[in-house]
């Protein structure tokens, strides 16, 4: 934080989201929203300077602890804070060793938001109260419970969980990814051995617990 405020990046790729938290941030004088960004790639081409960049983890080219390391790879020194409607504690797990300093969902009061900016700034770690329990508990369940689809899976077996989980086909999806019939179904035979599930529903409650299907 410096005499002249916090400068803020804006990192989502919903419209309305980034005009209402820009609303929201600037009616606070020492909080000025200088860039915004609609994509991971939008984020880190940008030429600009935040120290705190305010960050969805459900973007069109990335998700996850994923958008947060390539964010934090283009802006070492700003402080990330996680704004986002994914609540599983694997996830913040992964989002802090990734360089979050901060983790919030979207349904949080304005004044929440505010004062996790400020204490981001301050070169503070920020968690939302609520979320604090849920994290405990995480860190002190075994290591096997820990194991996310992000950990576990290939980048190219999270593309294909995701369409599942949107209820495509195995066919829609070899189209949607250029890939052959025969491809899609050893990706869908090796994510089940490997998340421990046996049949499409189990896949997609999966899918939904780990965050992987966007919101809209």
């Amino acid at each position: 934080m410096t005499d002249d405020g916090v400068r803020l990046m804006l990192v989502d790729d919903h419209v309305m989201m980034r005009e209402g938290l820009r609303s929201l941030l600037e009616r606070q004088p020492d909080l000025h929203v200088i860039a915004e960004a609609s994509s991971v790639a939008t984020a880190v081409s940008a030429d600009a300077d935040p120290q705190v960049i305010v960050c969805d983890l459900v973007m069109p080219d990335g998700r996850g602890a994923d958008v947060i390391a390539r964010v934090h790879d283009r802006f070492p020194d700003a402080g990330i804070l996680v704004l986002t409607m994914v609540d599983n504690p694997a996830d913040v797990h992964l989002c802090f060793a990734a360089g979050a300093r901060g983790y919030m969902l979207k349904e949080a009061a304005s004044t929440e938001l505010t004062d996790a900016v400020r204490r981001v700034a301050r070169g503070e770690d920020y968690l939302q109260p609520s979320m604090g329990a849920a994290l405990a508990g995480y860190r002190q369940a075994p290591a096997a419970v820990h194991a996310s689809a992000s950990e576990v899976l290939t980048p190219r077996e999270i593309q294909v969980l995701r369409l599942v989980a949107l209820g495509h086909t195995n066919a829609e999806i070899a189209a949607m990814l250029h890939l052959s019939l025969r491809t899609v179904e050893s990706h869908r035979s090796s994510m089940n051995a490997k998340l421990g599930v046996r049949t499409r529903a189990e896949l997609v409650r999966h899918a939904h617990r780990q965050g992987l299907v966007g919101h809209e």
